[in-house]
C-alpha cells in the first residue's frame, strides 16, 4: 500500500508540474516583444555605422509581424541577420523574461578598393561588401585590377602602414598598375614610391623610410615623379620633367648625349677628306716640273689645285652644321 501511495503521488505531482509549466509556456509564449525588451549591442572593436539599431528593430518586427514570443522563429531571425553584406556575425537570443537580445558584429573594412569603375570594402578577412548610401568608412583607397587571392596580403599591408607612425604620415592610397606593380601614393609631392610586389614589405618600406631621413628631407618633394624600391638594395629614383631645377640638369644631359653623338660624324669626314688630300699632294709634285718648261701649263695646272682645295671646305663645312 505505501508503494502505491507514493506511486500515485508522485504522478499527481508530475500532472501538476506539467500543468504549470504549460500554463506558464502559454504565458511566455502570448508576451509581446516591445521596443523596451529588444537589446541591440554592436560588438566591433572600430566603430562602424553601415546598420545602425533602428535598422535591426525594423528587420524584427518584418519577421515578427504579431510581436508575440511564441511566433518569434529565432534561428530564421539570426540568419536574415547573417546574410546582411555588413554584418560579419549575429547571435539572438530570448531570456526568460521575454526579452530578446541581439548581438550584432558589423564588418570593419581594411580599405577600399576601384576595381573596373566598381567601387566596395574590403575587411580584413578578404571579404568584399558594398558601400552604403548612408555612411562611408575612412580607409586607404585601392585602386587597380586587384586580384582576390592578393586581399588578404593587401590587407596586412594596410594594417602595417596604419600602425607605424611614419607610414601613416607618408602614404595616404595604393596603385597596382598594368603591369601588375604596386604603388604606394604619398601626401607630400606628387611623387610614388613603386614597392613591385606585396613581399617584402618591412624591408621595403624600411629603405624609402632611410631614403627619406637621410636624403628627401633635404630635397624640393617635388623634385621627383618616383622612387622604385622594389629592387633588392638599392634606390631608383625618377625626375619630375616639370620641376624648374630639373630642367637644367636635363638639358645638360641632352646636351652630353649630342657632344656623344658629334665626334662620330667628324671622324666620317676625316676618312673621306684624306683620300684627296692625297690628290693634292700629287698636283704639287706636278706643279714643280712645270718650272723647269716655263709653258702655260704652270698657270692652268695651280688653279686646278686651288678649285679642288675649296670644294671639300664648303662640303665640310654643311656636315657639320
Amino acid at each position: 500500500m505505501k508503494n502505491k501511495y507514493r506511486i500515485l503521488k508522485i504522478v499527481i505531482t508530475v500532472i501538476i508540474l506539467g500543468f504549470l509549466l504549460s500554463f506558464s509556456l502559454k504565458k511566455f509564449s502570448g508576451q509581446k516583444i516591445t521596443d523596451d525588451k529588444i537589446s541591440v549591442k554592436m560588438n566591433e572593436k572600430t566603430p562602424v555605422y553601415f546598420i545602425d539599431e533602428k535598422d535591426i528593430r525594423e528587420i524584427v518586427k518584418k519577421e515578427n509581424p504579431s510581436g508575440k514570443v511564441g511566433d518569434l522563429n529565432i534561428p530564421a531571425l539570426e540568419k536574415k541577420i547573417n546574410n546582411l553584406p555588413a554584418v560579419d556575425s549575429a547571435n539572438v537570443y530570448l531570456n526568460l523574461n521575454g526579452k530578446l537580445n541581439l548581438d550584432i558584429k558589423q564588418r570593419v573594412p581594411v580599405f577600399r578598393l576601384n576595381k573596373n569603375g566598381k567601387d566596395f570594402y574590403v575587411d580584413e578577412k578578404g571579404i568584399e561588401f558594398p558601400i552604403s548610401k548612408t555612411y562611408s568608412h575612412p580607409c586607404m583607397l585601392v585602386t587597380g585590377n586587384v586580384k582576390k587571392d592578393e586581399y588578404q596580403k593587401l590587407a596586412e599591408l594596410v594594417d602595417k602602414i596604419d600602425k607605424d607612425d611614419f607610414s601613416k604620415k607618408y602614404f595616404i592610397g595604393i596603385s597596382k598598375d598594368k603591369n601588375g606593380d604596386y604603388n604606394l601614393l604619398t601626401s607630400e609631392g606628387n611623387y610614388k614610391v613603386e614597392i613591385g610586389d606585396l613581399d617584402n614589405i618591412d624591408f621595403k618600406v624600411k629603405g624609402f623610410k632611410t631614403f627619406v631621413e637621410k636624403y628627401l628631407v633635404f630635397q624640393e618633394p617635388q623634385k621627383y615623379n618616383m622612387i622604385s624600391v622594389k629592387y633588392q638594395n638599392q634606390i631608383v629614383t625618377t625626375l619630375n620633367p616639370h620641376f624648374k631645377e630639373n630642367d637644367s640638369i636635363l638639358k645638360v644631359g641632352h646636351k652630353e648625349l649630342a657632344k656623344t653623338s658629334a665626334p662620330i660624324a667628324i671622324k666620317k669626314q676625316e676618312t673621306a677628306v684624306s683620300p684627296k688630300k692625297a690628290e693634292t699632294k700629287k698636283n704639287s709634285t706636278s706643279v714643280s716640273k712645270p718650272k723647269e718648261t716655263k709653258n702655260q701649263n704652270t698657270t692652268t695646272k695651280p688653279k686646278e689645285t686651288k678649285k679642288t682645295e675649296e670644294k671639300p671646305k664648303k662640303k665640310a663645312k654643311v656636315k657639320i652644321e
